[in-house]
């Protein structure tokens, strides 16, 4: 087998393994083994994708071995082999946390994954629109049973309609993406990348289609003013699915949208003005949605909205400069988001769902916590060491250069806006004293005394039977009791008692003593992707090296058509 013919089993590994798995769901150690196996050797695949390219070549296999211009073609180059990467290590980081969350044993959780994988990869890959919107609902569809089977409980009226609006807002955007894509394929005869190289910026008729599809992109990354679905939709979901789907499914738009912007418009300088516009107004307009936010998850989706923003005017800077800064920015956001979705959906799993003033101390009671989301929070604010601070700096002075000095200005303002939203994060939840919690308010099926303090009995059961067993018994022993008791003494008293008693309802709510409750299995995932964005930051040089690399393959995508074209 010929080694370019390789780039086809990023797509048919996961989708053929994800096809076995749904056989033998009910086996479920076997089934996760066989997941993480998967997924470790794409990402060690993934990296290996990047040395294959660091020359700057394009590999590209022709689909069954049919003539370029028939066959479908896999192209890898820079780009798509450093998203390939950290779309692989963001899967692993959030099925290991599924795992430690409980929702990693729920039934078709890993064949969903592998699918879900297998559309990321065919996307990143292909070189053709009509295969790209193909491996996008790939995507997409077993997305959707995520969202429904990680649920926890009853869905409430706010979570359906969350699911509802994602479910509708993305499959409008796939609607009028198809219908772009029809279009060019009607003005041009093709849908091959390649073979659309300038034709945007030749024919109106082309450009207004293409522009079609860059719109419904844009829907899918969340760009403003088309940004709502996003920021109502995430927090409702599982903390698992949040984290991967924020590196993934808005990603995989952006990578979309620099890659045909700059081979089917070649770069037109004569549209950067609306790029500049639209995307500085994602930045500033989603920053101050995060500002009446109360619940930390609705703040970091809708500084999700911003950040994507900041990505995206990187296209708008078309040139070496900010094409690199903005592929760096993205690669440095996708681990940095997912960092902090980690982090906020470990509290919720331990504490429950909460909004900022419910609960305080955790910096004491959950030191691994605290410290994978202040270095995640400061890396997305731009502070140094981190990665957010290269790639804000590399963004701006890429604006500067360009000569969109109002867009600098509105990155540096956003940026401290983006601090404060993250401080105010640190102070509500982390900061101050311990305090006891509402056992009302804790994750159903967990018991109210579990807790890792010493002392502190361990009730957890993922199942929620113990939970359920415990009050069962308590309730059974309380009543013998009373039975007991009025047999022996049926006196005036104690009738009176217990109708006393019986007035006056259940008992007090539970109120559970601070102590850790996040281990480290918990904590892991968020842990290693700030470990991750530290790295980038103090080695930053690689990667900008590397995204050059990816910018330059966009900047002048003569050998990108060339190589598959043949």
């Amino acid at each position: 087998m010929m080694p370019e013919s390789a780039l086809t089993l990023f797509v048919a590994i996961p989708l053929l393994t994800a096809g076995l798995l749904i056989a033998v769901a009910s086996r479920t150690r076997l089934v996760l083994t066989v997941l993480f196996a998967v997924l470790v050797v794409q990402l060690s695949a993934a990296i290996a994708t990047v040395a294959w390219v660091s020359d700057g070549s394009v590999v590209v296999h022709q689909v069954a071995l049919w003539a370029p211009g028939v066959a479908i073609p896999f192209v890898l180059d820079m780009f798509s082999a450093l998203m390939l990467t950290v779309t692989s290590l963001l899967t692993l980081t959030c099925a290991a946390f599924a795992v430690a969350a409980g929702e990693a044993f729920k039934r078709f959780y890993p064949p969903l994954v592998l699918l879900v994988t297998a559309g990321v990869n065919g996307a990143l890959l292909t070189g053709d629109l009509f295969n790209f919107f193909v491996f996008v609902e790939v995507m997409l569809l077993p997305s959707y049973g995520l969202m429904i089977i990680t649920r926890s409980g009853r869905a409430s009226v706010a979570g359906v309609a969350a699911s509802r609006l994602y479910i509708s807002v993305n499959l409008l955007a796939s609607t009028i993406l198809l219908i772009g894509v029809a279009l060019i394929y009607g003005l041009t005869g093709t849908v091959n990348i390649a073979e659309l190289h300038g034709a945007a910026s030749e024919n109106t008729g082309v450009a207004v289609a293409t522009a079609l599809v860059l719109f419904a992109l844009a829907i899918k990354a969340a760009v403003v003013p088309v940004h709502g679905w996003l920021a109502r939709a995430y927090p409702k979901m599982s903390p698992a699915v949040t984290a991967m789907f924020s590196g993934l499914h808005t990603k995989i738009a952006i990578y979309a949208i620099y890659r045909i912007y700059a081979v089917i418009f070649d770069g037109d300088s004569r549209y950067l003005w609306v790029g500049v516009v639209v995307f500085s107004a994602t930045m500033l307009i989603g920053v101050l949605g995060a500002v009446g936010e109360a619940a930390p998850r609705s703040i970091l989706a809708f500084h999700m909205v911003s950040q994507i923003g900041y990505i995206l005017l990187g296209v708008a800077l078309f040139g070496p400069l900010g094409l690199t800064a903005g592929i760096f920015y993205l690669l440095h956001h996708m681990i940095v988001k997912a960092a902090l979705f980690l982090a906020i959906g470990a509290i919720e799993v331990r504490y429950g769902p909460r909004r900022l003033g419910q609960l305080s101390g955790l910096a004491k009671t959950e030191p691994l916590i605290a410290v994978a989301f202040f270095a995640s929070a400061m890396s997305l604010a731009g502070i140094p060491p981190f990665s957010g601070f290269v790639a804000k700096l590399s963004l701006i002075i890429a604006a500067l250069d360009a000569g969109q000095i109002v867009a600098a200005a509105v990155a540096v303002a956003v940026s401290i806006l983006t601090l404060l939203s993250m401080l105010k994060i640190w102070t509500g939840i982390f900061l101050g004293e311990p305090t006891a919690t509402d056992s009302r308010t804790l994750p159903e099926g967990m018991n109210p005394a579990y807790s890792d303090a010493p002392g502190i009995p361990d009730g957890r059961d993922l199942t929620g039977s113990g939970a359920a067993d415990t009050g069962t018994a308590t309730a059974t022993a309380a009543a013998t009791t009373s039975t007991a008791a009025a047999t022996a003494a049926p006196t005036d008293t104690a009738i009176a008692n217990a109708t006393d008693a019986a007035a006056a309802g259940p008992p007090d709510t539970v109120m559970v003593p601070p102590g850790r409750r996040i281990g480290l299995a918990l904590a892991a995932p968020s842990l290693v992707l700030a470990a991750v964005t530290l790295t980038l930051g103090l080695g930053g040089q690689l990667l900008l090296e590397l995204s050059g690399t990816a910018a330059a393959n966009l900047y002048d995508p003569t050998g990108y058509v060339q190589a598959v074209l043949g």
